[in-house]
């Protein structure tokens, strides 16, 4: 679990985030939360994650990060906003949990066609065209990206 401020820097992690990314407290706490950002990890699951988080919105999430030591490992992020007593967006609070290897196998199959088209594309136009892609692929599911990630962990789940 951590907790970080409006800019996404750390200002909490339990010791279970500090085991896994292989980071002493101090190493963290006021850095940016992508510390543990994994070359792998397509920049459209961060914009979506941003555009969900800016609307006051939850969202679950497929990530794999990079951990100090070079290890990657993958999570089922659950990140929420967190408001003040006015309802203020103050932070945002990260809990995951391990998830299911298929999971984990149809998600990393999505993200590498979607790094490669930011690549192919480049810039920011790699940025927009990653997005069509994805939201092309949701539409011919007929599924949010809420929808896709739950059906990704209930198969992992179901045997």
């Amino acid at each position: 679990m951590t907790k970080t401020d409006l800019k996404g820097r750390l200002t909490y992690t339990n010791d279970v985030f500090l085991r896994i990314s292989v980071y002493e407290e101090h190493e963290v706490i006021g850095q940016p939360h992508n510390v543990i950002r994994h070359p792998d990890m397509p920049k459209v699951i961060f914009k979506l994650l941003w555009d969900t988080l800016a609307a006051g919105q939850e969202i679950f999430a497929y990530v794999v990060n990079l951990a100090s030591d070079g290890v990657a490992y993958w999570v089922l992020a659950h990140v929420t906003p967190s408001f003040d007593a006015d309802g203020r967006i103050v932070g945002y609070h990260s809990s995951r949990r391990l998830p299911e290897p298929r999971a984990v196998e149809a998600a990393a199959a999505l993200y590498a066609r979607l790094r490669a088209e930011e690549q192919r594309v480049g810039g920011q136009a790699g940025l927009t065209a990653s997005w069509r892609m994805l939201q092309d692929m949701l539409a011919e599911r007929g599924q949010t990206y809420d929808e896709f990630v739950w059906e990704l962990t209930n198969e992992g789940t179901s045997s």
